[in-house]
């Protein structure tokens, strides 16, 4: 009899921690495929969206752990769980900081900021962002902050390259009347007269506050509160300059020869130097529109003229874009990207910025691009992608 009781006790126990581990390996295995759909949904590109979210099993409840600047995300995450009745420990950060007080955007205060990979000036240079761009601040490391540009690009920039600012405070900088820099390079200076101080370096597209005109010269206002003054013959009232935008063909072009030989520079976007998404992103912005960073990004906006390497249908402004394409076994790679200038040449930032030809007869003929053809998308005039036209969305004004 006794036997019997310990054979049976033997059997319930064996039953319960069968059950108790299936449920936990079931619990595990949602908690992960869960996780993973819903980054899969709302951050699939790392690159413009934050979901850092891990998973640490306590004795029977499981802890939530991480950062994200997604908080319908993570919401929708926790109500999943919720219906399956997982018990968990809500430990995620959602940003931006607390720690902020508040002071959650911000400008760009230097000519060009370097925004990197990481929070170190060692740190891979992953994108650039010019004098007067708007930011989102999300966090602090030491000095510096996590920060998104217009394109939601997330990058680190050193501290001295931003002005943090309150919503309130950023929406009066909007309200005010605005210059944008239009030559490709220059100075601003402490007087009314190129021969006084410099204050800084200046570069195609900066955005300053107008104070007052006086004589050839704008008084204008950094970020930061410093005053300087600008030739008129190198910047424009921006409201001006936005209702005269126009992405037209000759004007793309010409924008894109004032470049010629600039610099490649691995994660520029500035008239500093540009990498080949970086060079296209500048001729476009310096036109009105901001186009997203990367060329993988650049290359699922605007409609599909071609992809067959049938040039006939391209027009001046087109985008053409190069890589390795999908096989059997490896998905499609975006690496390089131009523009269509006509004459079956195109432009782009390979070594310096030059003019290439898909002509095989002609003496700039790009074999090597050609024969890594992808295809060609048109931005001007589409409503498909994540860009931003700034005739349409206000993104240094109210």
């Amino acid at each position: 009899m006794i036997q019997n009781t310990i054979k049976a006790s033997f059997i319930f126990l064996a039953i319960f921690f069968l059950f108790s581990c299936t449920s936990k390996i079931e619990n595990t295995d949602y908690l992960v495929d869960e996780l993973e759909a819903i980054k899969k949904e709302f951050a699939p590109d790392k690159r413009v969206a934050l979901l850092e979210i891990d998973v640490e099993k306590i004795d029977t409840t499981y802890v939530l752990k991480g950062e994200s600047n997604l908080p319908h995300a993570v919401e929708v995450f926790k109500n999943n769980l919720n219906k399956a009745n997982i018990s968990f420990i809500d430990s995620i950060e959602l940003l931006p900081s607390s720690a902020l007080n508040n002071n959650i955007l911000g400008l760009v205060t230097i000519s060009v900021a370097n925004l990197r990979s990481n929070p170190k000036h060692s740190a891979e240079l992953a994108t650039q962002a010019t004098l007067g761009t708007p930011v989102k601040i999300y966090k602090n490391d030491g000095s510096w902050s996590l920060i998104q540009t217009p394109d939601n690009y997330l990058s680190w920039v050193d501290n001295a390259g931003i002005v943090p600012m309150t919503p309130d405070d950023f929406e009066n900088w909007k309200g005010r009347p605005k210059i944008i820099y239009t030559n490709i390079f220059g100075s601003t200076y402490s007087a009314p007269d190129t021969s006084s101080q410099v204050v800084s370096d200046i570069v195609a597209g900066g955005i300053l506050i107008l104070v007052s005109e006086e004589s050839d010269f704008y008084k204008a206002e950094y970020p930061d509160g410093r005053m300087a003054y600008i030739n008129k013959a190198e910047a424009e009232v921006y409201e001006l300059w936005l209702s005269e935008t126009n992405p037209s063909e000759e004007n793309l072009v010409a924008t894109s020869k004032q470049l010629m030989g600039l610099p490649y520079l691995w994660g520029g976007t500035s008239t500093k130097g540009v990498d080949c998404s970086g060079y296209t992103k500048t001729i476009y912005f310096l036109n009105g529109i901001i186009l997203p960073r990367d060329a993988s990004q650049q290359i699922h906006t605007g409609e599909l003229i071609d992809e067959s390497e049938d040039f006939k249908n391209l027009k001046p402004g087109d985008l053409l874009f190069f890589g390795k394409k999908e096989t059997d076994t490896s998905a499609e790679r975006v690496i390089h990207v131009g523009m269509w200038i006509g004459n079956n040449e195109f432009i782009h930032s390979s070594g310096q910025v030059r003019v290439s030809s898909v002509d095989k007869n002609a003496a700039n003929f790009d074999a090597y691009n050609l024969n890594r053809y992808l295809r060609t998308k048109r931005v001007v005039n589409s409503t498909t992608g994540a860009f931003i036209n700034l005739t349409k969305t206000p993104v240094f004004t109210n």
